[in-house]
């Protein structure tokens, strides 16, 4: 969950981070108390589930050196905020507030509280007290299109997606991307459903879609109201956040999935340490932050191997999804040889050759 980074802004966070001293918190704070804000309801699946456990992982790896509290279903804007400073003035040493949306308000408590370490997940600004943090989702999206376009029979897929934010659009673009490295006339359908979380609405959106020809689908949503459908109406689906094989046993060829326990116990053993500095991290296969889930029975062992083989490359740096010479889906070249750096991904807000339709502007 990202947003457009102006030069400026992009800049000004990497020097602030540069330059940036440990943070200190009071040995009082034994154990450590680590608050996490979640934006949607905390269910078995999904982008909440999975820094759920990344906080469960914390506990078990820290054991009694940390306590760890949660608040879920909290709005974006003025109601995070004041959870955000419940959080702190509750006793928290440090605080985890995963939305995008979160970040004016973290960044604003964070002033207030300057003893309190913050991690914000998806955002790009920092501060004394402040990191930020944020997965490569579209590396595992360009090796699901290929899983994608390896299976269906249409060469059609459809996408549920939730803002048309560049994190939302990378994803989009890079599941393209990978469909057509194994189909090069595959094409992608998307429909917006501007929230992260309404099943209903998800659910309404995967049926269009459907209806449209697709006949693999994908979301970039929180509930799981897409993979569900899929299996419904049996249709094959890739799973994203979480691996949704038990809702979508026939349907899942594989899911792309995300793991923030590691960046959690690194953080809270930074912090209990005395050496915690804010820092910038945007990691992807390589860190394992993501990951793809185990192939469905209907991905045959070809397939299997090459994107096994893509995805080795990508982990090594040897290739980049977004490399080489690149076309918007109106026919204009946007990048004619190299690999699209980190700085122009935050930014980008354009189709790529084989997406359907217009991009909505916020």
């Amino acid at each position: 969950m990202s947003k457009n980074l102006t030069r400026r802004d992009f800049v000004a966070s990497l020097a602030a981070l540069a330059g940036a001293a440990p943070v200190t918190t009071p040995r009082a704070a034994d154990p450590l108390q680590v608050g996490f804000v979640y934006v949607t309801p905390l269910a078995p699946l999904g982008w909440t589930a999975q820094h759920n456990e990344g906080r469960l992982q914390l506990e078990r790896v820290l054991g009694a050196r940390v306590k760890t509290r949660y608040v879920d279903k909290v709005a974006e804007g003025a109601d995070a905020e004041r959870v955000i400073r419940d959080l702190a003035t509750q006793g928290c040493g440090l605080i985890v507030t995963t939305s995008f949306g979160y970040m004016e308000p973290t960044l604003k408590v964070a002033r207030q509280f300057p003893k309190v370490v913050f991690e914000h997940i998806s955002g790009y600004k920092s501060a004394a007290n402040v990191g930020f943090a944020n997965a490569r989702f579209y590396e595992g999206r360009y090796l699901a299109g290929m899983v994608a376009a390896g299976v269906s029979r249409t060469g059609v897929a459809g996408y549920v997606a939730a803002f048309p934010i560049p994190e939302v659009v990378q994803g989009i673009n890079a599941f393209v991307l990978g469909m057509r490295a194994v189909n090069p006339k595959a094409e992608l359908k998307v429909v917006w459903v501007n929230s992260w979380y309404d099943p209903g609405r998800e659910r309404d959106a995967a049926l269009t879609l459907m209806n449209q020809g697709a006949d693999v689908l994908t979301h970039h949503t929180d509930s799981t109201a897409t993979t569900v459908a899929a299996q419904e109406q049996q249709r094959w689906c890739v799973g994203y956040h979480s691996d949704g094989r038990a809702l979508a046993p026939t349907s899942q060829l594989t899911a792309v999935t995300h793991h923030w326990g590691d960046f959690y116990v690194r953080s809270a053993q930074s912090v209990l340490d005395g050496t915690w500095k804010p820092s910038g991290l945007w990691g992807g296969l390589r860190e394992g932050m993501v990951r793809l889930a185990d192939f469905g029975a209907a991905v045959p062992e070809a397939l299997r191997a090459r994107v096994r083989d893509r995805q080795s490359a990508i982990a090594s740096g040897k290739f980049h999804p977004f490399s080489g010479r690149l076309l918007d889906n109106e026919g204009r070249v946007r990048q004619e040889a190299g690999s699209m750096a980190d700085e122009a991904l935050n930014r980008i807000d354009w189709y790529v050759q084989g997406v359907q339709g217009k991009l909505p502007r916020t």
